[in-house]
């Protein structure tokens, strides 16, 4: 009892002055993850404590006079536990209506269908080995509009997205239609075996041909994840290209390729992963290795440490070598 009135306490603070009580929620939850790092890119050698995308947010359903249709809510925000600095700032928050036959639609800031899809390919997520300190296309988007469907056989569900550009201007055309900017995927997924395609249209992101500027990008992948009893195996192919090349001043391109492993040893998991994008206009290949091990201590609770190393071939304005070690720890939460 006493933990219900807590979440509803936390859950009002985080969304609203007052929350209904609904047969799902208010669910509070959230992760902290902090490691102790040394980072060295080249010119700099220094020790940093890293908050690495710790969260705390508030989801729910609500019952509606409508049969099989609930309303689902989340709000999730990120936090600084290294230094406390800062509002909290925005990561998904959004709200809809789910259907028990017809899928479930939602509207606000969140993950696009074509970062979701990436599955756990990804075994450094959040931290300096994360896959998208190489690949671009992993992107939160405001003002975003989502269908899912219910899942077919059980095992693969079809997500389409649509982004109003709301009047921006990108060159000289205004992004005012409907739906300037689309994302969408396909993922099938029976607990052993985990696949998707993920294609993105007009989505503002970062092409590492174009360095650190944002454009408007077209981008394909295709994911996939075998767990094997203990092992775990993953692997991406993706292709991103500018979709507009008078705006960008010509044509660019990236193509990356991800590997990833893991075991589990009792409450060991040692994990590897490497990638590669390689950028065809200036010729350059952008590469990512990083190793670790996680110890659990607990249900929702870990010890790791981990080594990771971002490199390019030519000096391109990107990191030529940027060197990362640390050790840390993850709680994760929810009441």
């Amino acid at each position: 009892m006493k933990k219900q009135l807590l979440a509803l306490a936390i859950g009002s603070m985080v969304i609203a002055p007052s929350v209904a009580m609904a047969d799902k929620g208010p669910t509070v939850y959230g992760k902290v993850n902090v490691s102790y790092e040394n980072q060295d890119n080249g010119a700099d050698d220094q020790w940093e404590l890293e908050s690495n995308a710790s969260r705390l947010g508030v989801k729910g359903e609500l019952d509606l006079d409508i049969n099989d249709v609930v309303a689902i809510y989340q709000a999730e925000y990120q936090i600084s536990v290294d230094d406390g600095s800062g509002p909290f700032s925005q990561r998904n928050i959004f709200g809809g209506f789910k259907h028990s036959q017809l899928g479930m639609l939602k509207a606000g800031k969140f993950d696009t269908p074509f970062k979701v899809s990436q599955g756990k390919i990804d075994q450094f997520g959040d931290l300096r080995g994360d896959v998208n300190e190489i690949v671009g296309g992993s992107e939160r988007a405001n003002n975003i509009i989502q269908y899912s469907s219910p899942k077919i056989a059980d095992v693969v569900s079809l997500n389409l997205a649509m982004i109003p550009g709301e009047g921006d201007t990108v060159g000289t055309d205004r992004r005012d239609g409907v739906a300037d900017g689309f994302s969408t995927s396909v993922v099938f997924d029976n607990g052993m075996l985990y696949a998707s395609l993920g294609y993105d249209s007009e989505i503002e992101t970062n092409l590492f041909d174009l360095g650190d500027n944002d454009t408007l990008v077209d981008a394909l992948h295709v994911a996939a994840k075998l767990n094997i009893e203990n092992f775990e195996l993953g692997a991406l192919f993706q292709q991103s290209e500018n979709s507009d090349s008078a705006v960008d001043g010509g044509d660019f391109e990236d193509t990356t390729y991800i590997v990833s492993a893991a075991v589990k040893l009792d409450r060991w998991k040692l994990k590897a992963q490497y990638g590669m994008t390689d950028m065809d206009a200036s010729d350059d290949d952008l590469t990512l290795m990083a190793l670790g091990a996680d110890y659990k201590v607990g249900k929702s609770s870990k010890m790791f440490g981990y080594f990771a190393q971002v490199e390019a071939d030519k000096n391109t304005g990107l990191a030529t070598d940027d060197t990362t070690f640390g050790i840390g720890f993850e709680h994760n939460f929810s009441m």
